[in-house]
């Protein structure tokens, strides 16, 4: 029979965990909060991609399509969706020709998403994850199950995705899971649909296998880098400052300044734009 120190202890334990997580709930709503903040009182701030050379807003409303042309060689179909309730950026990117896509981070809401499937006449290849994390992967399943699309993702964030039911409920949210990837991608690669080639990037410091995916002029980020900021690095495993900081400098800001930067959460901006803005990377930062 445990004694009324036992007792005590246990007391003890359990609210500290409850005072964690909702410390860490709040940290992630205000961080949201923010982002809206931002996107909304600052909308010069925040460029999108480039429609036959003419601005075009960002962030888009759900559904709406827009058509790469311009300075790229290949004409694609990029459409975001905001899914979930930690408003994930879900990427269908697609060859017009073709009509061959990829599903960038297929977080939750997974009819809307394939809505936007069948609507654009799509075929889906890959599903990729930028990282493994429980908003990016959560309707990873049904996607698959309707597309018969590879699931890809970085070895290194293979466990995170196979722990994503242990961070949902951590943060107080439903169980969520994904089926085990088809396929490891690795710094280097192509992930290729009809003439649209995504290089890979191994972007580590968020979560040990981060990957951008970059293309002529584009680049998809994940929680690697937002606009006017960087991916948390307290979450374990493999939340690191210093390596983030060194993959986005080594990967990303070796860009092209008119490269727009499409993240997982929030408005899109520009490399330059973050070069010149972002507190963690600009000359004032200190890092």
């Amino acid at each position: 029979m445990p004694t009324r120190a036992t007792e005590a202890g246990r007391f003890k334990v359990t609210r500290l965990v409850l005072i964690l997580s909702a410390v860490c709930v709040a940290l992630w709503l205000a961080w949201f909060s923010y982002q809206q903040y931002a996107e909304k009182n600052f909308p010069s701030r925040y460029v999108g991609i480039t429609a036959n050379d003419n601005p075009s807003p960002y962030p888009l409303p759900s559904r709406e399509r827009i058509k790469v042309r311009g300075d790229l060689q290949v004409n694609m179909l990029l459409m975001r969706l905001v899914v979930g309730p930690l408003q994930v950026n879900c990427f269908i990117l697609a060859d017009e020709k073709t009509r061959e896509a990829v599903v960038i981070d297929p977080g939750d809401d997974a009819a809307d998403i394939l809505k936007m499937i069948k609507d654009k006449d799509l075929k889906v290849k890959y599903i990729v994850n930028t990282h493994g994390h429980f908003d990016h992967i959560g309707a990873n399943k049904a996607v698959k199950e309707a597309t018969g699309a590879e699931i890809l993702i970085h070895e290194a964030d293979a466990p995170v995705m196979a722990h994503a039911a242990q961070q949902s409920t951590f943060f107080g949210m439903r169980p969520v899971s994904s089926p085990l990837a088809d396929r490891f991608v690795k710094h280097g690669d192509v992930i290729a649909v009809g003439e649209i080639a995504l290089k890979v990037v191994h972007t580590p410091g968020h979560s040990p296998g981060g990957i951008c995916l970059l293309e002529q002029g584009v680049a998809f980020t994940g929680d690697t880098l937002f606009a006017g900021s960087i991916g948390r690095t307290d979450l374990p495993p493999g939340g690191d400052l210093k390596t983030l900081l060194r993959a986005i400098k080594d990967n990303l800001l070796t860009l092209p300044d008119d490269t727009k930067v499409f993240p997982g959460h929030g408005p899109a901006s520009t490399i330059g734009d973050e070069r010149k803005e972002n507190p963690f990377l600009n000359d004032q930062s200190g890092f």
